[in-house]
Order: structure tokens, then C-alpha cells, then sequence
């Protein structure tokens, strides 16, 4: 018996899978990665010191920004939630690692390695789950006031404009919540200034990447529904 692919599972829903697999996959990863630190040299602001996760981080507001244009506001949410959820599950199997005896054949150290890497997560989830939530649904609400505003004209605008603010929020809340206690006030000050600058310059690095979605999607030529 030949297998049909069910009813609806076309091109359309194919790209919105590949985006929220995108999405979820840089989320994850950026939780996994945020305590560890580079300097990095910006134009005119010169050195700052970033946490690795913030490489995949932003990638996680264009992808919102494209199922929010080419989906709609439900299913941007949705994949929001999704995300929130699949970190804790993360965190969950994490927590789990760290409980579950190390096997007599290993050597001890493995467990140690273990707690240095994944002992902070945490605190790295829960700082990043609130900041997440607030910065991604901010970020979605506000692409949508500017498309209103706009009349569905110029995409730049509500791509670049909730993404700025929206990235704005993340940073002050995931750093402050990160590392209060543990860093002195100027290193968390210095830290969200070189990561919202470095967020900034991602901003307008991924717009063509934004309207390069958008019109690949337009030319797909399918219409899906708003919300699944």
C-alpha cells in the first residue's frame, strides 16, 4: 500500500515546519550557550564582551517576524509557546543528567564536566524564559501595529521596528536577571549595551534575509489558514 501524504501537508505547511524548527533549534541552542563569553569588535563602539548564545539568539526574531508576515499573529504566538515549553522540557531531561548516577566505566571527572557545563542552566532558562517572553510576544504585537500603521506597506519598517524594541527588553531583562548578584552593576550595564549594539547590527544584517522570505513565500502560491 502506497503511502499519501495527508491533505494540507503542501509546500505552505512544509516552510511553516522548517521555520519553527529553525526557531525552536536557535532558542535551545542560545540557552545552552550563555555563559560562556568573547570579545568582539564592533564598528565605531569598538571591543565588547557578548555570550555566545546571542549568535543564534536573534535569529529567533526574524523567524517570528516571517511566520507573523507570511502566517499571521496566531501562529507566531503559538510557535512562542511552543518554544517556551520545549525549553523547560530541555531543562526537565538537564536536571534529570545531573540526578542519574555516572556509570562504574567513566571516570569521575565526566561528572564534573557535566555540573561545570550544564549546572548553571538553570538560572541561564529561567532568566532567558522571561526575557524571551516578554521581548517575543512584544515583538510580534508591535510587528503587527506596524504593518496596521502602514497598510501592509513598507516591510523594513515593522521588521527593523519591533525588532529594535523588542531586543531592547530582551537584553535589559535576560543580563539583569543573569547575572544580579553576580556581576557588578558596570559589568551588567556594559554587557547589555554591547549586546543590544551587537543585536542591533544583526537587525539590519537580516532585513534582506526578511524580504527574501517574504518573496519566496509569495512565491509559493499557495494560501494556508491564519491559524492551525
Amino acid at each position: 500500500m502506497t503511502h499519501r501524504e495527508p491533505k494540507g501537508m503542501n509546500l505552505y505547511e512544509t516552510l511553516f515546519l522548517v521555520y519553527a524548527g529553525i526557531f525552536i533549534t536557535c532558542l535551545i541552542v542560545a540557552n545552552m550557550l550563555v555563559f560562556k563569553f568573547f570579545d568582539f569588535h564592533l564598528p565605531v563602539v569598538g571591543k565588547v564582551t557578548l555570550s555566545v548564545g546571542i549568535l543564534p539568539y536573534p535569529i529567533t526574531f526574524l523567524v517570528t517576524d516571517l511566520i507573523s508576515e507570511c502566517y499571521g499573529r496566531k501562529r507566531a504566538n503559538k510557535v512562542v509557546y511552543l518554544g517556551f515549553f520545549l525549553s523547560l522540557f530541555m531543562l526537565g531531561i538537564l536536571q534529570l543528567g545531573k540526578i542519574v548516577p555516572l556509570s562504574e566505566i567513566q571516570d569521575p571527572v565526566i561528572q564534573e564536566h557535566y555540573l561545570a557545563v550544564f549546572g548553571q542552566t538553570t538560572r541561564a532558562v529561567f532568566a532567558s524564559m522571561i526575557a524571551y517572553l516578554l521581548a517575543q510576544l512584544l515583538d510580534i504585537r508591535l510587528f503587527h501595529f506596524w504593518k496596521r500603521l502602514t497598510k501592509g506597506k513598507h516591510l523594513w519598517l515593522r521588521n527593523n521596528g519591533s525588532t529594535m524594541v523588542s531586543q531592547l527588553v530582551d537584553t535589559i531583562a535576560v543580563v539583569t536577571v543573569l547575572f544580579a548578584g553576580v556581576w557588578s552593576t558596570e559589568d551588567i550595564i556594559h554587557v547589555i549595551i554591547s549586546s543590544y549594539c551587537f543585536k542591533l547590527l544583526v537587525a539590519l544584517v537580516d532585513t534582506p534575509f526578511f524580504y527574501l522570505g517574504t518573496y519566496l513565500m509569495k512565491k509559493v502560491h499557495v494560501e494556508g489558514p491564519d491559524e492551525f
